[in-house]
């Protein structure tokens, strides 16, 4: 009785919080850490594959267009559409991205923007700074907000002499769309798979943590002794596969545990607005959805006035950032819009803080500027929110770290449900075979009714 008393203890506990979650959560943990892992390096992926697309010949000595001349170039070729955004690389050997948006999508989104203003004024103070604040489905769109924008197209253009060279919506970049819904919501509409996601990321939490309890000796007064610690930093390669397996599950998994338990915090904030809600608490600043911050307006003229073109806005960056970066610029759709820049630095080890000027559109003042090196720690542990979700939060050197810390999170699933099967194994061979009664043979049987 004491042995049953004994036997269930607060670490066997712990073991079947771990082994159960796991096998509940663990094939959507699989596809999840699968897709994170193959998007890690998609950039470096289609750049590679497309690189006609991508790259350019920049002739010696030779500059390139002025942004404003490229704008023409492609307004002109589609006089349906307005271009709403540029991308200028660091490298001068990459094309320029230019944005093209459908006027009749643009009529839309500033009608719905001026409903929205006067919603606002009707309600007073305390909206909601945030695009897509509802659950943070990251817009409007199909598939429950998760949809691709068929009112747009991104170009590929050559800055030195205008041509186009691509769409950046090519079969490869398709393909890599999938694996991004796949990992934040499993191709499921409707919301229903985001939270799927979410949930699924809370209980690899509580499996992170309980397995660092398994991973650490069983005994408080063992953690003194190294040689009951080492095991756990080490994979037998001479044992036999079961134990090889174990030590891959258990040594693999405590090495990549840091990574992994900063991937699954940061991406919760685009599974639950609760818990962006309570991280801007936690943190004193407010953390974005996926779509981020609505710029300020621009104030209006008393008299209908010259806009700054994109070359004005990039001077007026180059200025202000002199630093070298990938410049991406939005232009203003409307009398109130401003013209956004982010400007981010880009290297092999490089901290990807970036920087944000807002800029009226109309007299060209610095509307607002987010200078990341100006921000307490706070705001810039949310400016890195993304990039520390996303493996490039130190350029490509952390990249190659995500890789290897996802590759091994898609393994878990595997060598753990391996070691569940083992022990199944192991345990219905211990079972006791049930007793047979043997049918006496007819000679006893006779004997022991003559002694009755």
């Amino acid at each position: 009785m004491s042995n049953a008393k004994q036997g269930y203890t607060f670490r066997k506990l712990i073991g079947d919080l771990h082994l159960w979650l796991g096998v509940g959560a663990g094939l959507v943990l699989f596809v999840v850490c699968l897709s994170g892992t193959l998007y890690t390096f998609r950039n470096e992926l289609v750049e590679a594959v497309e690189a006609e697309a991508y790259h350019v010949a920049a002739p010696a000595g030779a500059k390139p267009l002025a942004a404003s001349t490229l704008i023409a170039s492609l307004e002109r070729a589609h006089p349906e559409s307005q271009v709403t955004a540029l991308m200028v690389p660091q490298a001068s050997d990459h094309a320029w991205t230019l944005t093209l948006t459908t006027k009749a999508a643009i009529k839309r989104q500033l009608a719905e923007e001026a409903k929205e203003r006067a919603e606002a004024t009707r309600q007073g103070p305390g909206r909601k700074g945030e695009h897509g604040g509802r659950g943070g489905r990251g817009g409007k769109g199909k598939k429950g907000g998760h949809g691709r924008n068929h009112d747009s197209q991104t170009l590929l253009v050559n800055p030195y002499t205008g041509a186009v060279q691509g769409n950046v919506d090519t079969g490869l970049s398709k393909f890599f769309f999938g694996v991004m819904g796949l990992h934040r919501w499993l191709l499921i509409e409707g919301g229903v798979g985001q939270v799927i996601v979410g949930i699924s990321t809370i209980i690899f939490l509580v499996l992170e943590l309980s397995g660092l309890v398994l991973w650490a000796p069983a005994k408080l007064k063992q953690w003194r002794n190294w040689k009951m610690w080492k095991p756990g930093f080490n994979i037998k390669w001479d044992a036999n596969w079961k134990r090889i397996n174990h030590d891959l599950h258990n040594t693999l998994g405590f090495y990549s545990f840091a990574l992994l338990t900063v991937m699954a915090l940061t991406g919760l904030c685009w599974s639950f607005e609760w818990y962006r809600n309570g991280a801007s608490a936690l943190l004193g600043a407010k953390v974005f959805g996926f779509r981020g911050e609505k710029p300020l307006p621009s104030a209006l003229p008393a008299a209908p006035g010259r806009t700054l073109s994109a070359d004005d806005f990039l001077a007026l960056t180059t200025r202000q950032l002199p630093r070298p970066g990938v410049v991406y610029l939005t232009l203003p759709k409307g009398p109130e819009g401003a013209a956004t820049i982010y400007k981010t630095p880009t290297g092999f080890f490089t901290l990807a803080g970036s920087d944000r000027l807002t800029f009226d559109q109309y007299s060209g003042a610095i509307l607002k500027a987010d200078i990341f090196a100006a921000k307490p720690w706070n705001e810039q542990l949310v400016a890195l929110i993304r990039p520390l979700h996303m493996g490039d939060v130190y350029g490509t050197f952390t990249k190659i770290l995500y890789f290897i810390a996802c590759l091994i999170a898609t393994s878990l699933p595997v060598t753990g449900a391996i070691i569940w099967l083992n022990k199944l194994q192991k345990k219905n061979k211990r079972k006791p075979l049930p007793a047979v009664k043997h049918p006496q043979p007819a000679v006893a049987t006779a004997l022991t009714g003559e002694l009755a």
